[in-house]
This record gives C-alpha cells, sequence and structure tokens, in this order.
C-alpha cells in the first residue's frame, strides 16, 4: 500500500520531525508513506486577499494531485470518526492520500472530489500537530486491521 499526506504548509525544519519520523518508521512495515508540503507563492499571497482568495490558492495548488486513488481530505466539518472506523479507510486500499488544506480549510469543489471528507477533531490544531494525530491514526488504524496490540495502548 502506498500513502501521501499532502499538506498546504510551509517547508520548514520543526521540533516535531523526529516524531514525525518515528512514525513513519511504525507505519512502514504497513505501507510506503510519504509527505509532502506544498506552499506556492499564490497561496502566501491570497492570505493577504481574503479567506475566498485563500481556498481558492489551496484548491488550485493541490487540485493537481486527487483523483488516481482513494482521496480523503481533513476539514473542520468533516466526519469524525473514531479509530476502529477511521482504519475502515485503510483496509482494503492500493493507494491513499491524505489532504490537508490551508488556514481557511478547503472550497466545497475540492471536498467533492474527495472519496471522504473527516475532521481529526472539533478542536483547532496547528498543521504540525495535526500532522502527528494522522500519522498516529493511520499506525493505529494498521494495528487494529492486523491484531496488532498497539491499537490497546
Amino acid at each position: 500500500m502506498k500513502i501521501e499526506i499532502i499538506s498546504i504548509a510551509k517547508k520548514e525544519r520543526s521540533t516535531y520531525d523526529p516524531l514525525y519520523k518515528e512514525l513513519e518508521k511504525m507505519i512502514s512495515r504497513f505501507a510506503k508513506i510519504e509527505s509532502f508540503e506544498i506552499f506556492p507563492k499564490d497561496v502566501a499571497k491570497s492570505h493577504t486577499i481574503s479567506q475566498i482568495a485563500s481556498k481558492q490558492a489551496y484548491t488550485k495548488a493541490l487540485e493537481p494531485y486527487i483523483g488516481g486513488c482513494y482521496c480523503v481530505s481533513l476539514h473542520p466539518e468533516g466526519e469524525i470518526l473514531d479509530s476502529f472506523e477511521f482504519s475502515k479507510l485503510l483496509n482494503d486500499k492500493i493507494s491513499i492520500k491524505f489532504f490537508v488544506g490551508g488556514a481557511y480549510g478547503f472550497e466545497e469543489d475540492f471536498l467533492k472530489k474527495s472519496d471522504a471528507v473527516i475532521s481529526l477533531s472539533k478542536l483547532t490544531m496547528s498543521h504540525k500537530i495535526a500532522k502527528v494525530v494522522l500519522l498516529e491514526q493511520i499506525y493505529r488504524g494498521f494495528s487494529l486491521l492486523s491484531n496488532h496490540p498497539y491499537h490497546k495502548s
């Protein structure tokens, strides 16, 4: 299985990098995982214009990546799943892409192109924290699917 996490975020070093690497290493037992941060100049400029312009810029940046496999967008108004329901997103997929939007979420048209729209929480969190939560849930999901004891912790 192949998993891609594609997010609107600046590429920068983070204190979370070792945690990302550790979780990605754990996931690699089950799937190949890659993460991409995209933050073109259009996105930066749009943030000075409006929320609508920002969402349009996110769509323009991410649209080339949507499709070709099972696509999941993370969105504040998406469906909230428990870990067992989340694991079903991973089950029987050859390839899956997770999309993390910018500060203002996604345009409705982008969400309609997704196979699933989920929320990690009703809480607002930074992209860095959201990525940790997503990676942990991906590992937990694979653990559930393979009856590995990790999910009981």
